[in-house]
């Protein structure tokens, strides 16, 4: 996500690029190609259908003290009437700046002008929207290995029993014999091996 000053940037360079696109977009469209305005037989709509108007542009018209540039509703323009005019212009220099999308008609009101050709219809484009700002990439994060599991304590065997119940064994060594021990039991043995010795030959003796 953009942080404060990184938005306040991207939201200047969009309206920059808007300003820009804007300005590129304006085109001035002399009408009928030269910019004459006349009854010389120019055919004015062949001229506009050629052409691309769009929102912001103008057209300029060149016309001598005996013509006019009156724009006119589409019941005047077919009827080739300026009874009811949108606006007029005079003075042999106009520019009309085609301020919203949609139709325009155009006409000299001065009688018999319009029949024999003055007359022009123009249609106006809405501007292409300005391409979206590039948003900025998230940072990837790092990845964690993942923590290897505990090792399972291994189980002790069982050995069934009789009684048809596991008997679980413990094996346990047995403690070593201390010297000790094994020279007392040796001399005891010596002993009683005497004893047995002595009590025999009492017995043949007696015998």
């Amino acid at each position: 996500m953009a942080t404060a000053p990184q938005a306040m940037i991207l939201a200047a360079v969009a309206a920059a690029a808007l300003a820009v696109h804007l300005a590129a977009a304006s085109v001035d469209h002399p009408v009928g190609g030269s910019g004459a305005w006349d009854a010389s037989g120019t055919s004015y709509n062949a001229w506009s259908a050629k052409q691309a108007f769009v929102q912001g542009d103008t057209m300029s018209f060149k016309y001598a003290a005996s013509h006019d540039v009156t724009e006119v509703p589409k019941a005047g323009y077919d009827a080739c009437s300026g009874a009811n005019p949108v606006k007029s212009y005079t003075g042999g220099a106009t520019t009309v700046k085609l301020t919203a999308p949609g139709k325009r008609y155009f006409i000299c009101s001065v009688p018999g002008h319009c029949a024999a050709g003055m007359k022009l219809e123009v249609t106006v484009a809405a501007p292409a929207p300005a391409p979206a700002p590039a948003r900025s990439k998230p940072r990837h994060q790092r990845s964690l290995a993942p923590t290897p599991a505990p090792a399972m304590a291994s189980e002790p065997s069982s050995v069934p029993s009789n009684d048809g119940l596991p008997t679980v064994s413990t094996p346990t060594a047995a403690p070593a014999p201390k010297s000790s021990d094994a020279a007392s039991n040796g001399l005891l043995g010596a002993k009683a091996g005497m004893t047995l010795a002595v009590g025999m030959m009492a017995l043949a003796l007696a015998i």
